[in-house]
């Protein structure tokens, strides 16, 4: 269910972006810098909280400049999506990320506050760029709607490259022998998050969304790093790892398989992980298999959601739907919002 999915989009995105990037010829005006995050003056990282506990919110420690790559209109009130690349200290693994505030992040009323953060991943290859920085999608707009009318909580979204070229799949995993896209995603990308944005100590602040091969990654993420993740988005997801990289490698895939991930979460009794899955009701080949993985484990600490879209397919604007049609407002409500 990989191969051919979201060209279209990608290609565009691919384009519009490198072009921006370039500057698109002479006389183009330069990318503009944008910096999120200052770090606290001494003493500013343990404002008190509520009589009788620390805050949770987690400052900024070593904030960089980004390259604003475009602007979120409409309800997202011009705010920047910037870019930047990123040299993962604990992966190795060096690749393109991009983030943006919701308005909400720079209310001066919110200053002191902290932020949940929700990576988001593509499908297909996912690289050079990642989808859903484009404009079409309307992401972050949508986000920031449905937080103005109360169905979203505000989330800082950041937008890392899935793989490391277009020609292999890395099932968002540590594969021997190739880059360590799983330590990239799980370690690398929140750790530039927490440097450079006011987040939240708590896995409660953490979620991860991904469509059909980011889907899977999601999915495994949330279960193989309960610890930092708390819910997890897979949309049109793959349910078992299928990159042939694999090869040679059984009892490593196994250790990043989902089901066999969820059975483990399961005999230890936690802690509880939220999958709120989204599916188009035209996806006849992904709908059994989550059904049956739902079925199977979706239950004791992994809590499940399925949200069916109609008339929807295997595509990303099918799953933005979905997000407004109740996955949002679901996973927010298990969620800690922003909070001094």
């Amino acid at each position: 269910m990989r191969t051919a999915l979201f060209r279209p989009v990608i290609a565009l995105i691919t384009l519009t972006v490198l072009a921006a990037t370039a500057g698109c010829g002479s006389g183009a005006a330069p990318a503009s810098p944008v910096r999120f995050g200052d770090i606290p003056k001494t003493g500013a990282a343990l404002h008190t909280g509520p009589k009788g506990r620390h805050s949770l919110v987690q400052w900024p420690t070593h904030p960089i400049t980004f390259t604003e790559q475009s602007r979120v209109g409409g309800a997202g009130r011009n705010t920047p999506i910037g870019m930047t690349t990123l040299h993962g200290p604990k992966s190795g693994f060096t690749g393109k990320v991009w983030v943006w505030a919701p308005p909400e992040y720079y209310d001066k009323r919110n200053a002191g506050k902290g932020f949940p953060v929700m990576e988001a991943l593509p499908g297909s290859y996912g690289y050079p760029v990642n989808y859903w920085i484009g404009s079409d999608l309307k992401l972050q707009e949508n986000l920031a709607q449905w937080s103005r009318n109360g169905t979203s909580l505000p989330f800082i979204v950041v937008m890392p490259v899935l793989n490391p070229d277009n020609k292999q799949y890395y099932d968002g995993s540590d594969i021997p022998g190739q880059p360590k896209i799983g330590t990239w995603l799980s370690q690398d990308v929140p750790d530039l998050v927490r440097q450079n944005f006011r987040t939240l100590r708590t896995r409660d602040a953490w979620a991860i969304m991904g469509s059909s091969s980011g889907g899977f990654a999601a999915l495994k993420n949330v279960l193989q790093n309960p610890g930092t993740f708390k819910v997890a988005i897979p949309n049109g997801p793959d349910i078992v790892p299928d990159s042939p990289l694999w090869n040679g490698h059984a009892r490593e895939e196994r250790e990043n398989n989902p089901e066999v991930l969820a059975r483990r979460l399961i005999a230890r009794g936690g802690p509880p992980v939220y999958l709120a899955f989204q599916d188009g009701s035209q996806e006849h080949t992904v709908l059994p298999k989550v059904n049956r993985f739902i079925a199977q484990y979706g239950h004791g600490p992994v809590r499940t959601r399925l949200q069916i879209v109609p008339g929807g397919t295997h595509s990303a604007a099918t799953y933005v739907r979905g997000l407004g049609e109740g996955t949002m407002r679901w996973v927010s409500a298990h969620m800690q919002g922003p909070t001094a």
